[in-house]
């Protein structure tokens, strides 16, 4: 596979990096590898040499990881079935055998709910760590304690937490760290060079794009993923052949839909903020959030680039003023996912979040009154006048 040379720009190693090399059959998009069945030669030396699909080592898969690796400047990168095939293989890799695990308290429902009602079943013990207070978090370390987790900018309400302090506590203690990308992706935010052990992402997200494939990635050094992708491989949480050729085609144009997602969601943020039937608006890019400062630090310091294309509000008149706003809605799609070129809008309380007990709901922030927006790549000034038009009194 042709790597991204170090000295690429980001948009270069998007097109480029993880292409067969040379060119199969002279083709310039990776065909789909349908095989179940690869001939070798000779004795393969070890079982995990053998290519089969369940191992994740087709040349689609391939392809797809040299492409991530190269983007977020890591050793290797592995594709998943889903973003909770990513995390949970991490987790259970990681702490299998009674390890403990520190764990930020704002985490995605399906995350939340893997915590809360698997872990234990395996031998694994958590504690909860508040993201805004990280005097508190050495006081629950314990000696079995191995892996601290957490995301890049919480779900549903955009907090960023000191990045710089988790990869300073973690190895401080001799742990290692893991974060959840999904929400900035390597182009916001690259956790490997920042010191970050090991990273995940639902791909299903801004990484494929187009709301039409459900994949998952994880990404580190070889020496941590090797474990990781042993039991990957155990578990089979592979990613589809052709799964793998549409995310590595999303992939192709991840910087310039980041940066349309960045700008129409920093102009939408403000005119809600000026909506005088806006009761709160979450959005990191506003000099009003809490962690305005912390992701200028993380998300658009040099690079510039910008603070993400989520966001959340709160409509005054509470949960039947958000039923409201969304049925007057014309151009977003109602629907629980989030990263594609659409604009995507849900009430967490009722989706991502509706696992979760109402008094965990109301301690994470998530009211039943919120409206969580994936901003998409429309024309800004269209965005603004719908979401204005359905504020409306």
């Amino acid at each position: 596979m042709k790597e991204g040379h170090p000295t690429d720009g980001v948009e270069t190693m998007a097109v480029h990096a993880g292409d067969p090399h040379p060119r199969i059959g002279g083709a310039a998009t990776p065909p789909i590898f349908r095989s179940t069945v690869f001939e070798h030669s000779g004795e393969p030396g070890d079982y995990h040499d053998i290519v089969y699909p369940r191992l994740n080592n087709l040349p689609n898969h391939l392809a797809v990881a040299g492409k991530l690796a190269a983007l977020e400047g890591a050793e290797e990168a592995i594709p998943t079935a889903s973003g909770m095939a990513a995390i949970s293989t991490v987790l259970l890799s990681v702490l299998a055998d009674g390890g403990h695990l520190l764990v930020q308290r704002q985490l995605y429902g399906g995350t939340h709910m893997l915590v809360t009602g698997f872990l234990e079943r395996f031998g694994i013990a958590y504690d909860w760590i508040d993201g805004a207070d990280p005097s508190g978090w050495a006081e629950k370390v314990r000696p079995e304690t191995r892996l601290i987790h957490v995301e890049a900018m919480s779900n549903p309400l955009t907090r960023v937490i000191d990045l710089d302090e988790v990869v300073r506590f973690a190895r401080a203690h001799g742990i290692l760290s893991c974060i959840d990308a999904t929400f900035v992706t390597p182009i916001l935010f690259r956790p490997v060079p920042a010191g970050f052990d090991l990273v995940v992402h639902s791909a299903t997200k801004y990484l494929n794009g187009h709301s039409d494939v459900t994949a998952g990635a994880i990404v580190g050094s070889t020496a941590h993923l090797a474990p990781v992708r042993e039991l990957l491989n155990e578990l089979g949480g592979t990613l589809d052949p052709e799964a793998c050729m549409l995310l590595h085609r999303g992939m192709r144009t991840l910087p310039l839909r980041m940066r349309a997602h960045c700008e129409n969601a920093l102009a939408l943020a403000r005119a809600l903020e000026a909506q005088e039937t806006v009761a709160a608006v979450h959005y990191p890019g506003l000099a009003s959030h809490p962690d305005h400062a912390r992701a200028r630090q993380h998300f658009a310091g040099e690079a510039g680039r910008g603070f993400g294309g989520m966001l959340s509000f709160e409509p005054k008149g509470g949960v039947e003023a958000a039923r409201r706003c969304l049925a007057r809605l014309r151009l977003p799609v109602s629907g629980p996912s989030l990263g594609g070129v659409e604009t995507l809008v849900t009430r967490p309380a009722t989706t991502s979040h509706a696992g979760l007990t109402g008094e965990e709901r109301a301690r994470a922030g998530v009211t039943d009154s919120l409206i969580r927006v994936s901003v998409g790549i429309e024309t800004a000034a269209d965005l603004v006048a719908d979401f204005t038009q359905a504020l409306a009194d």
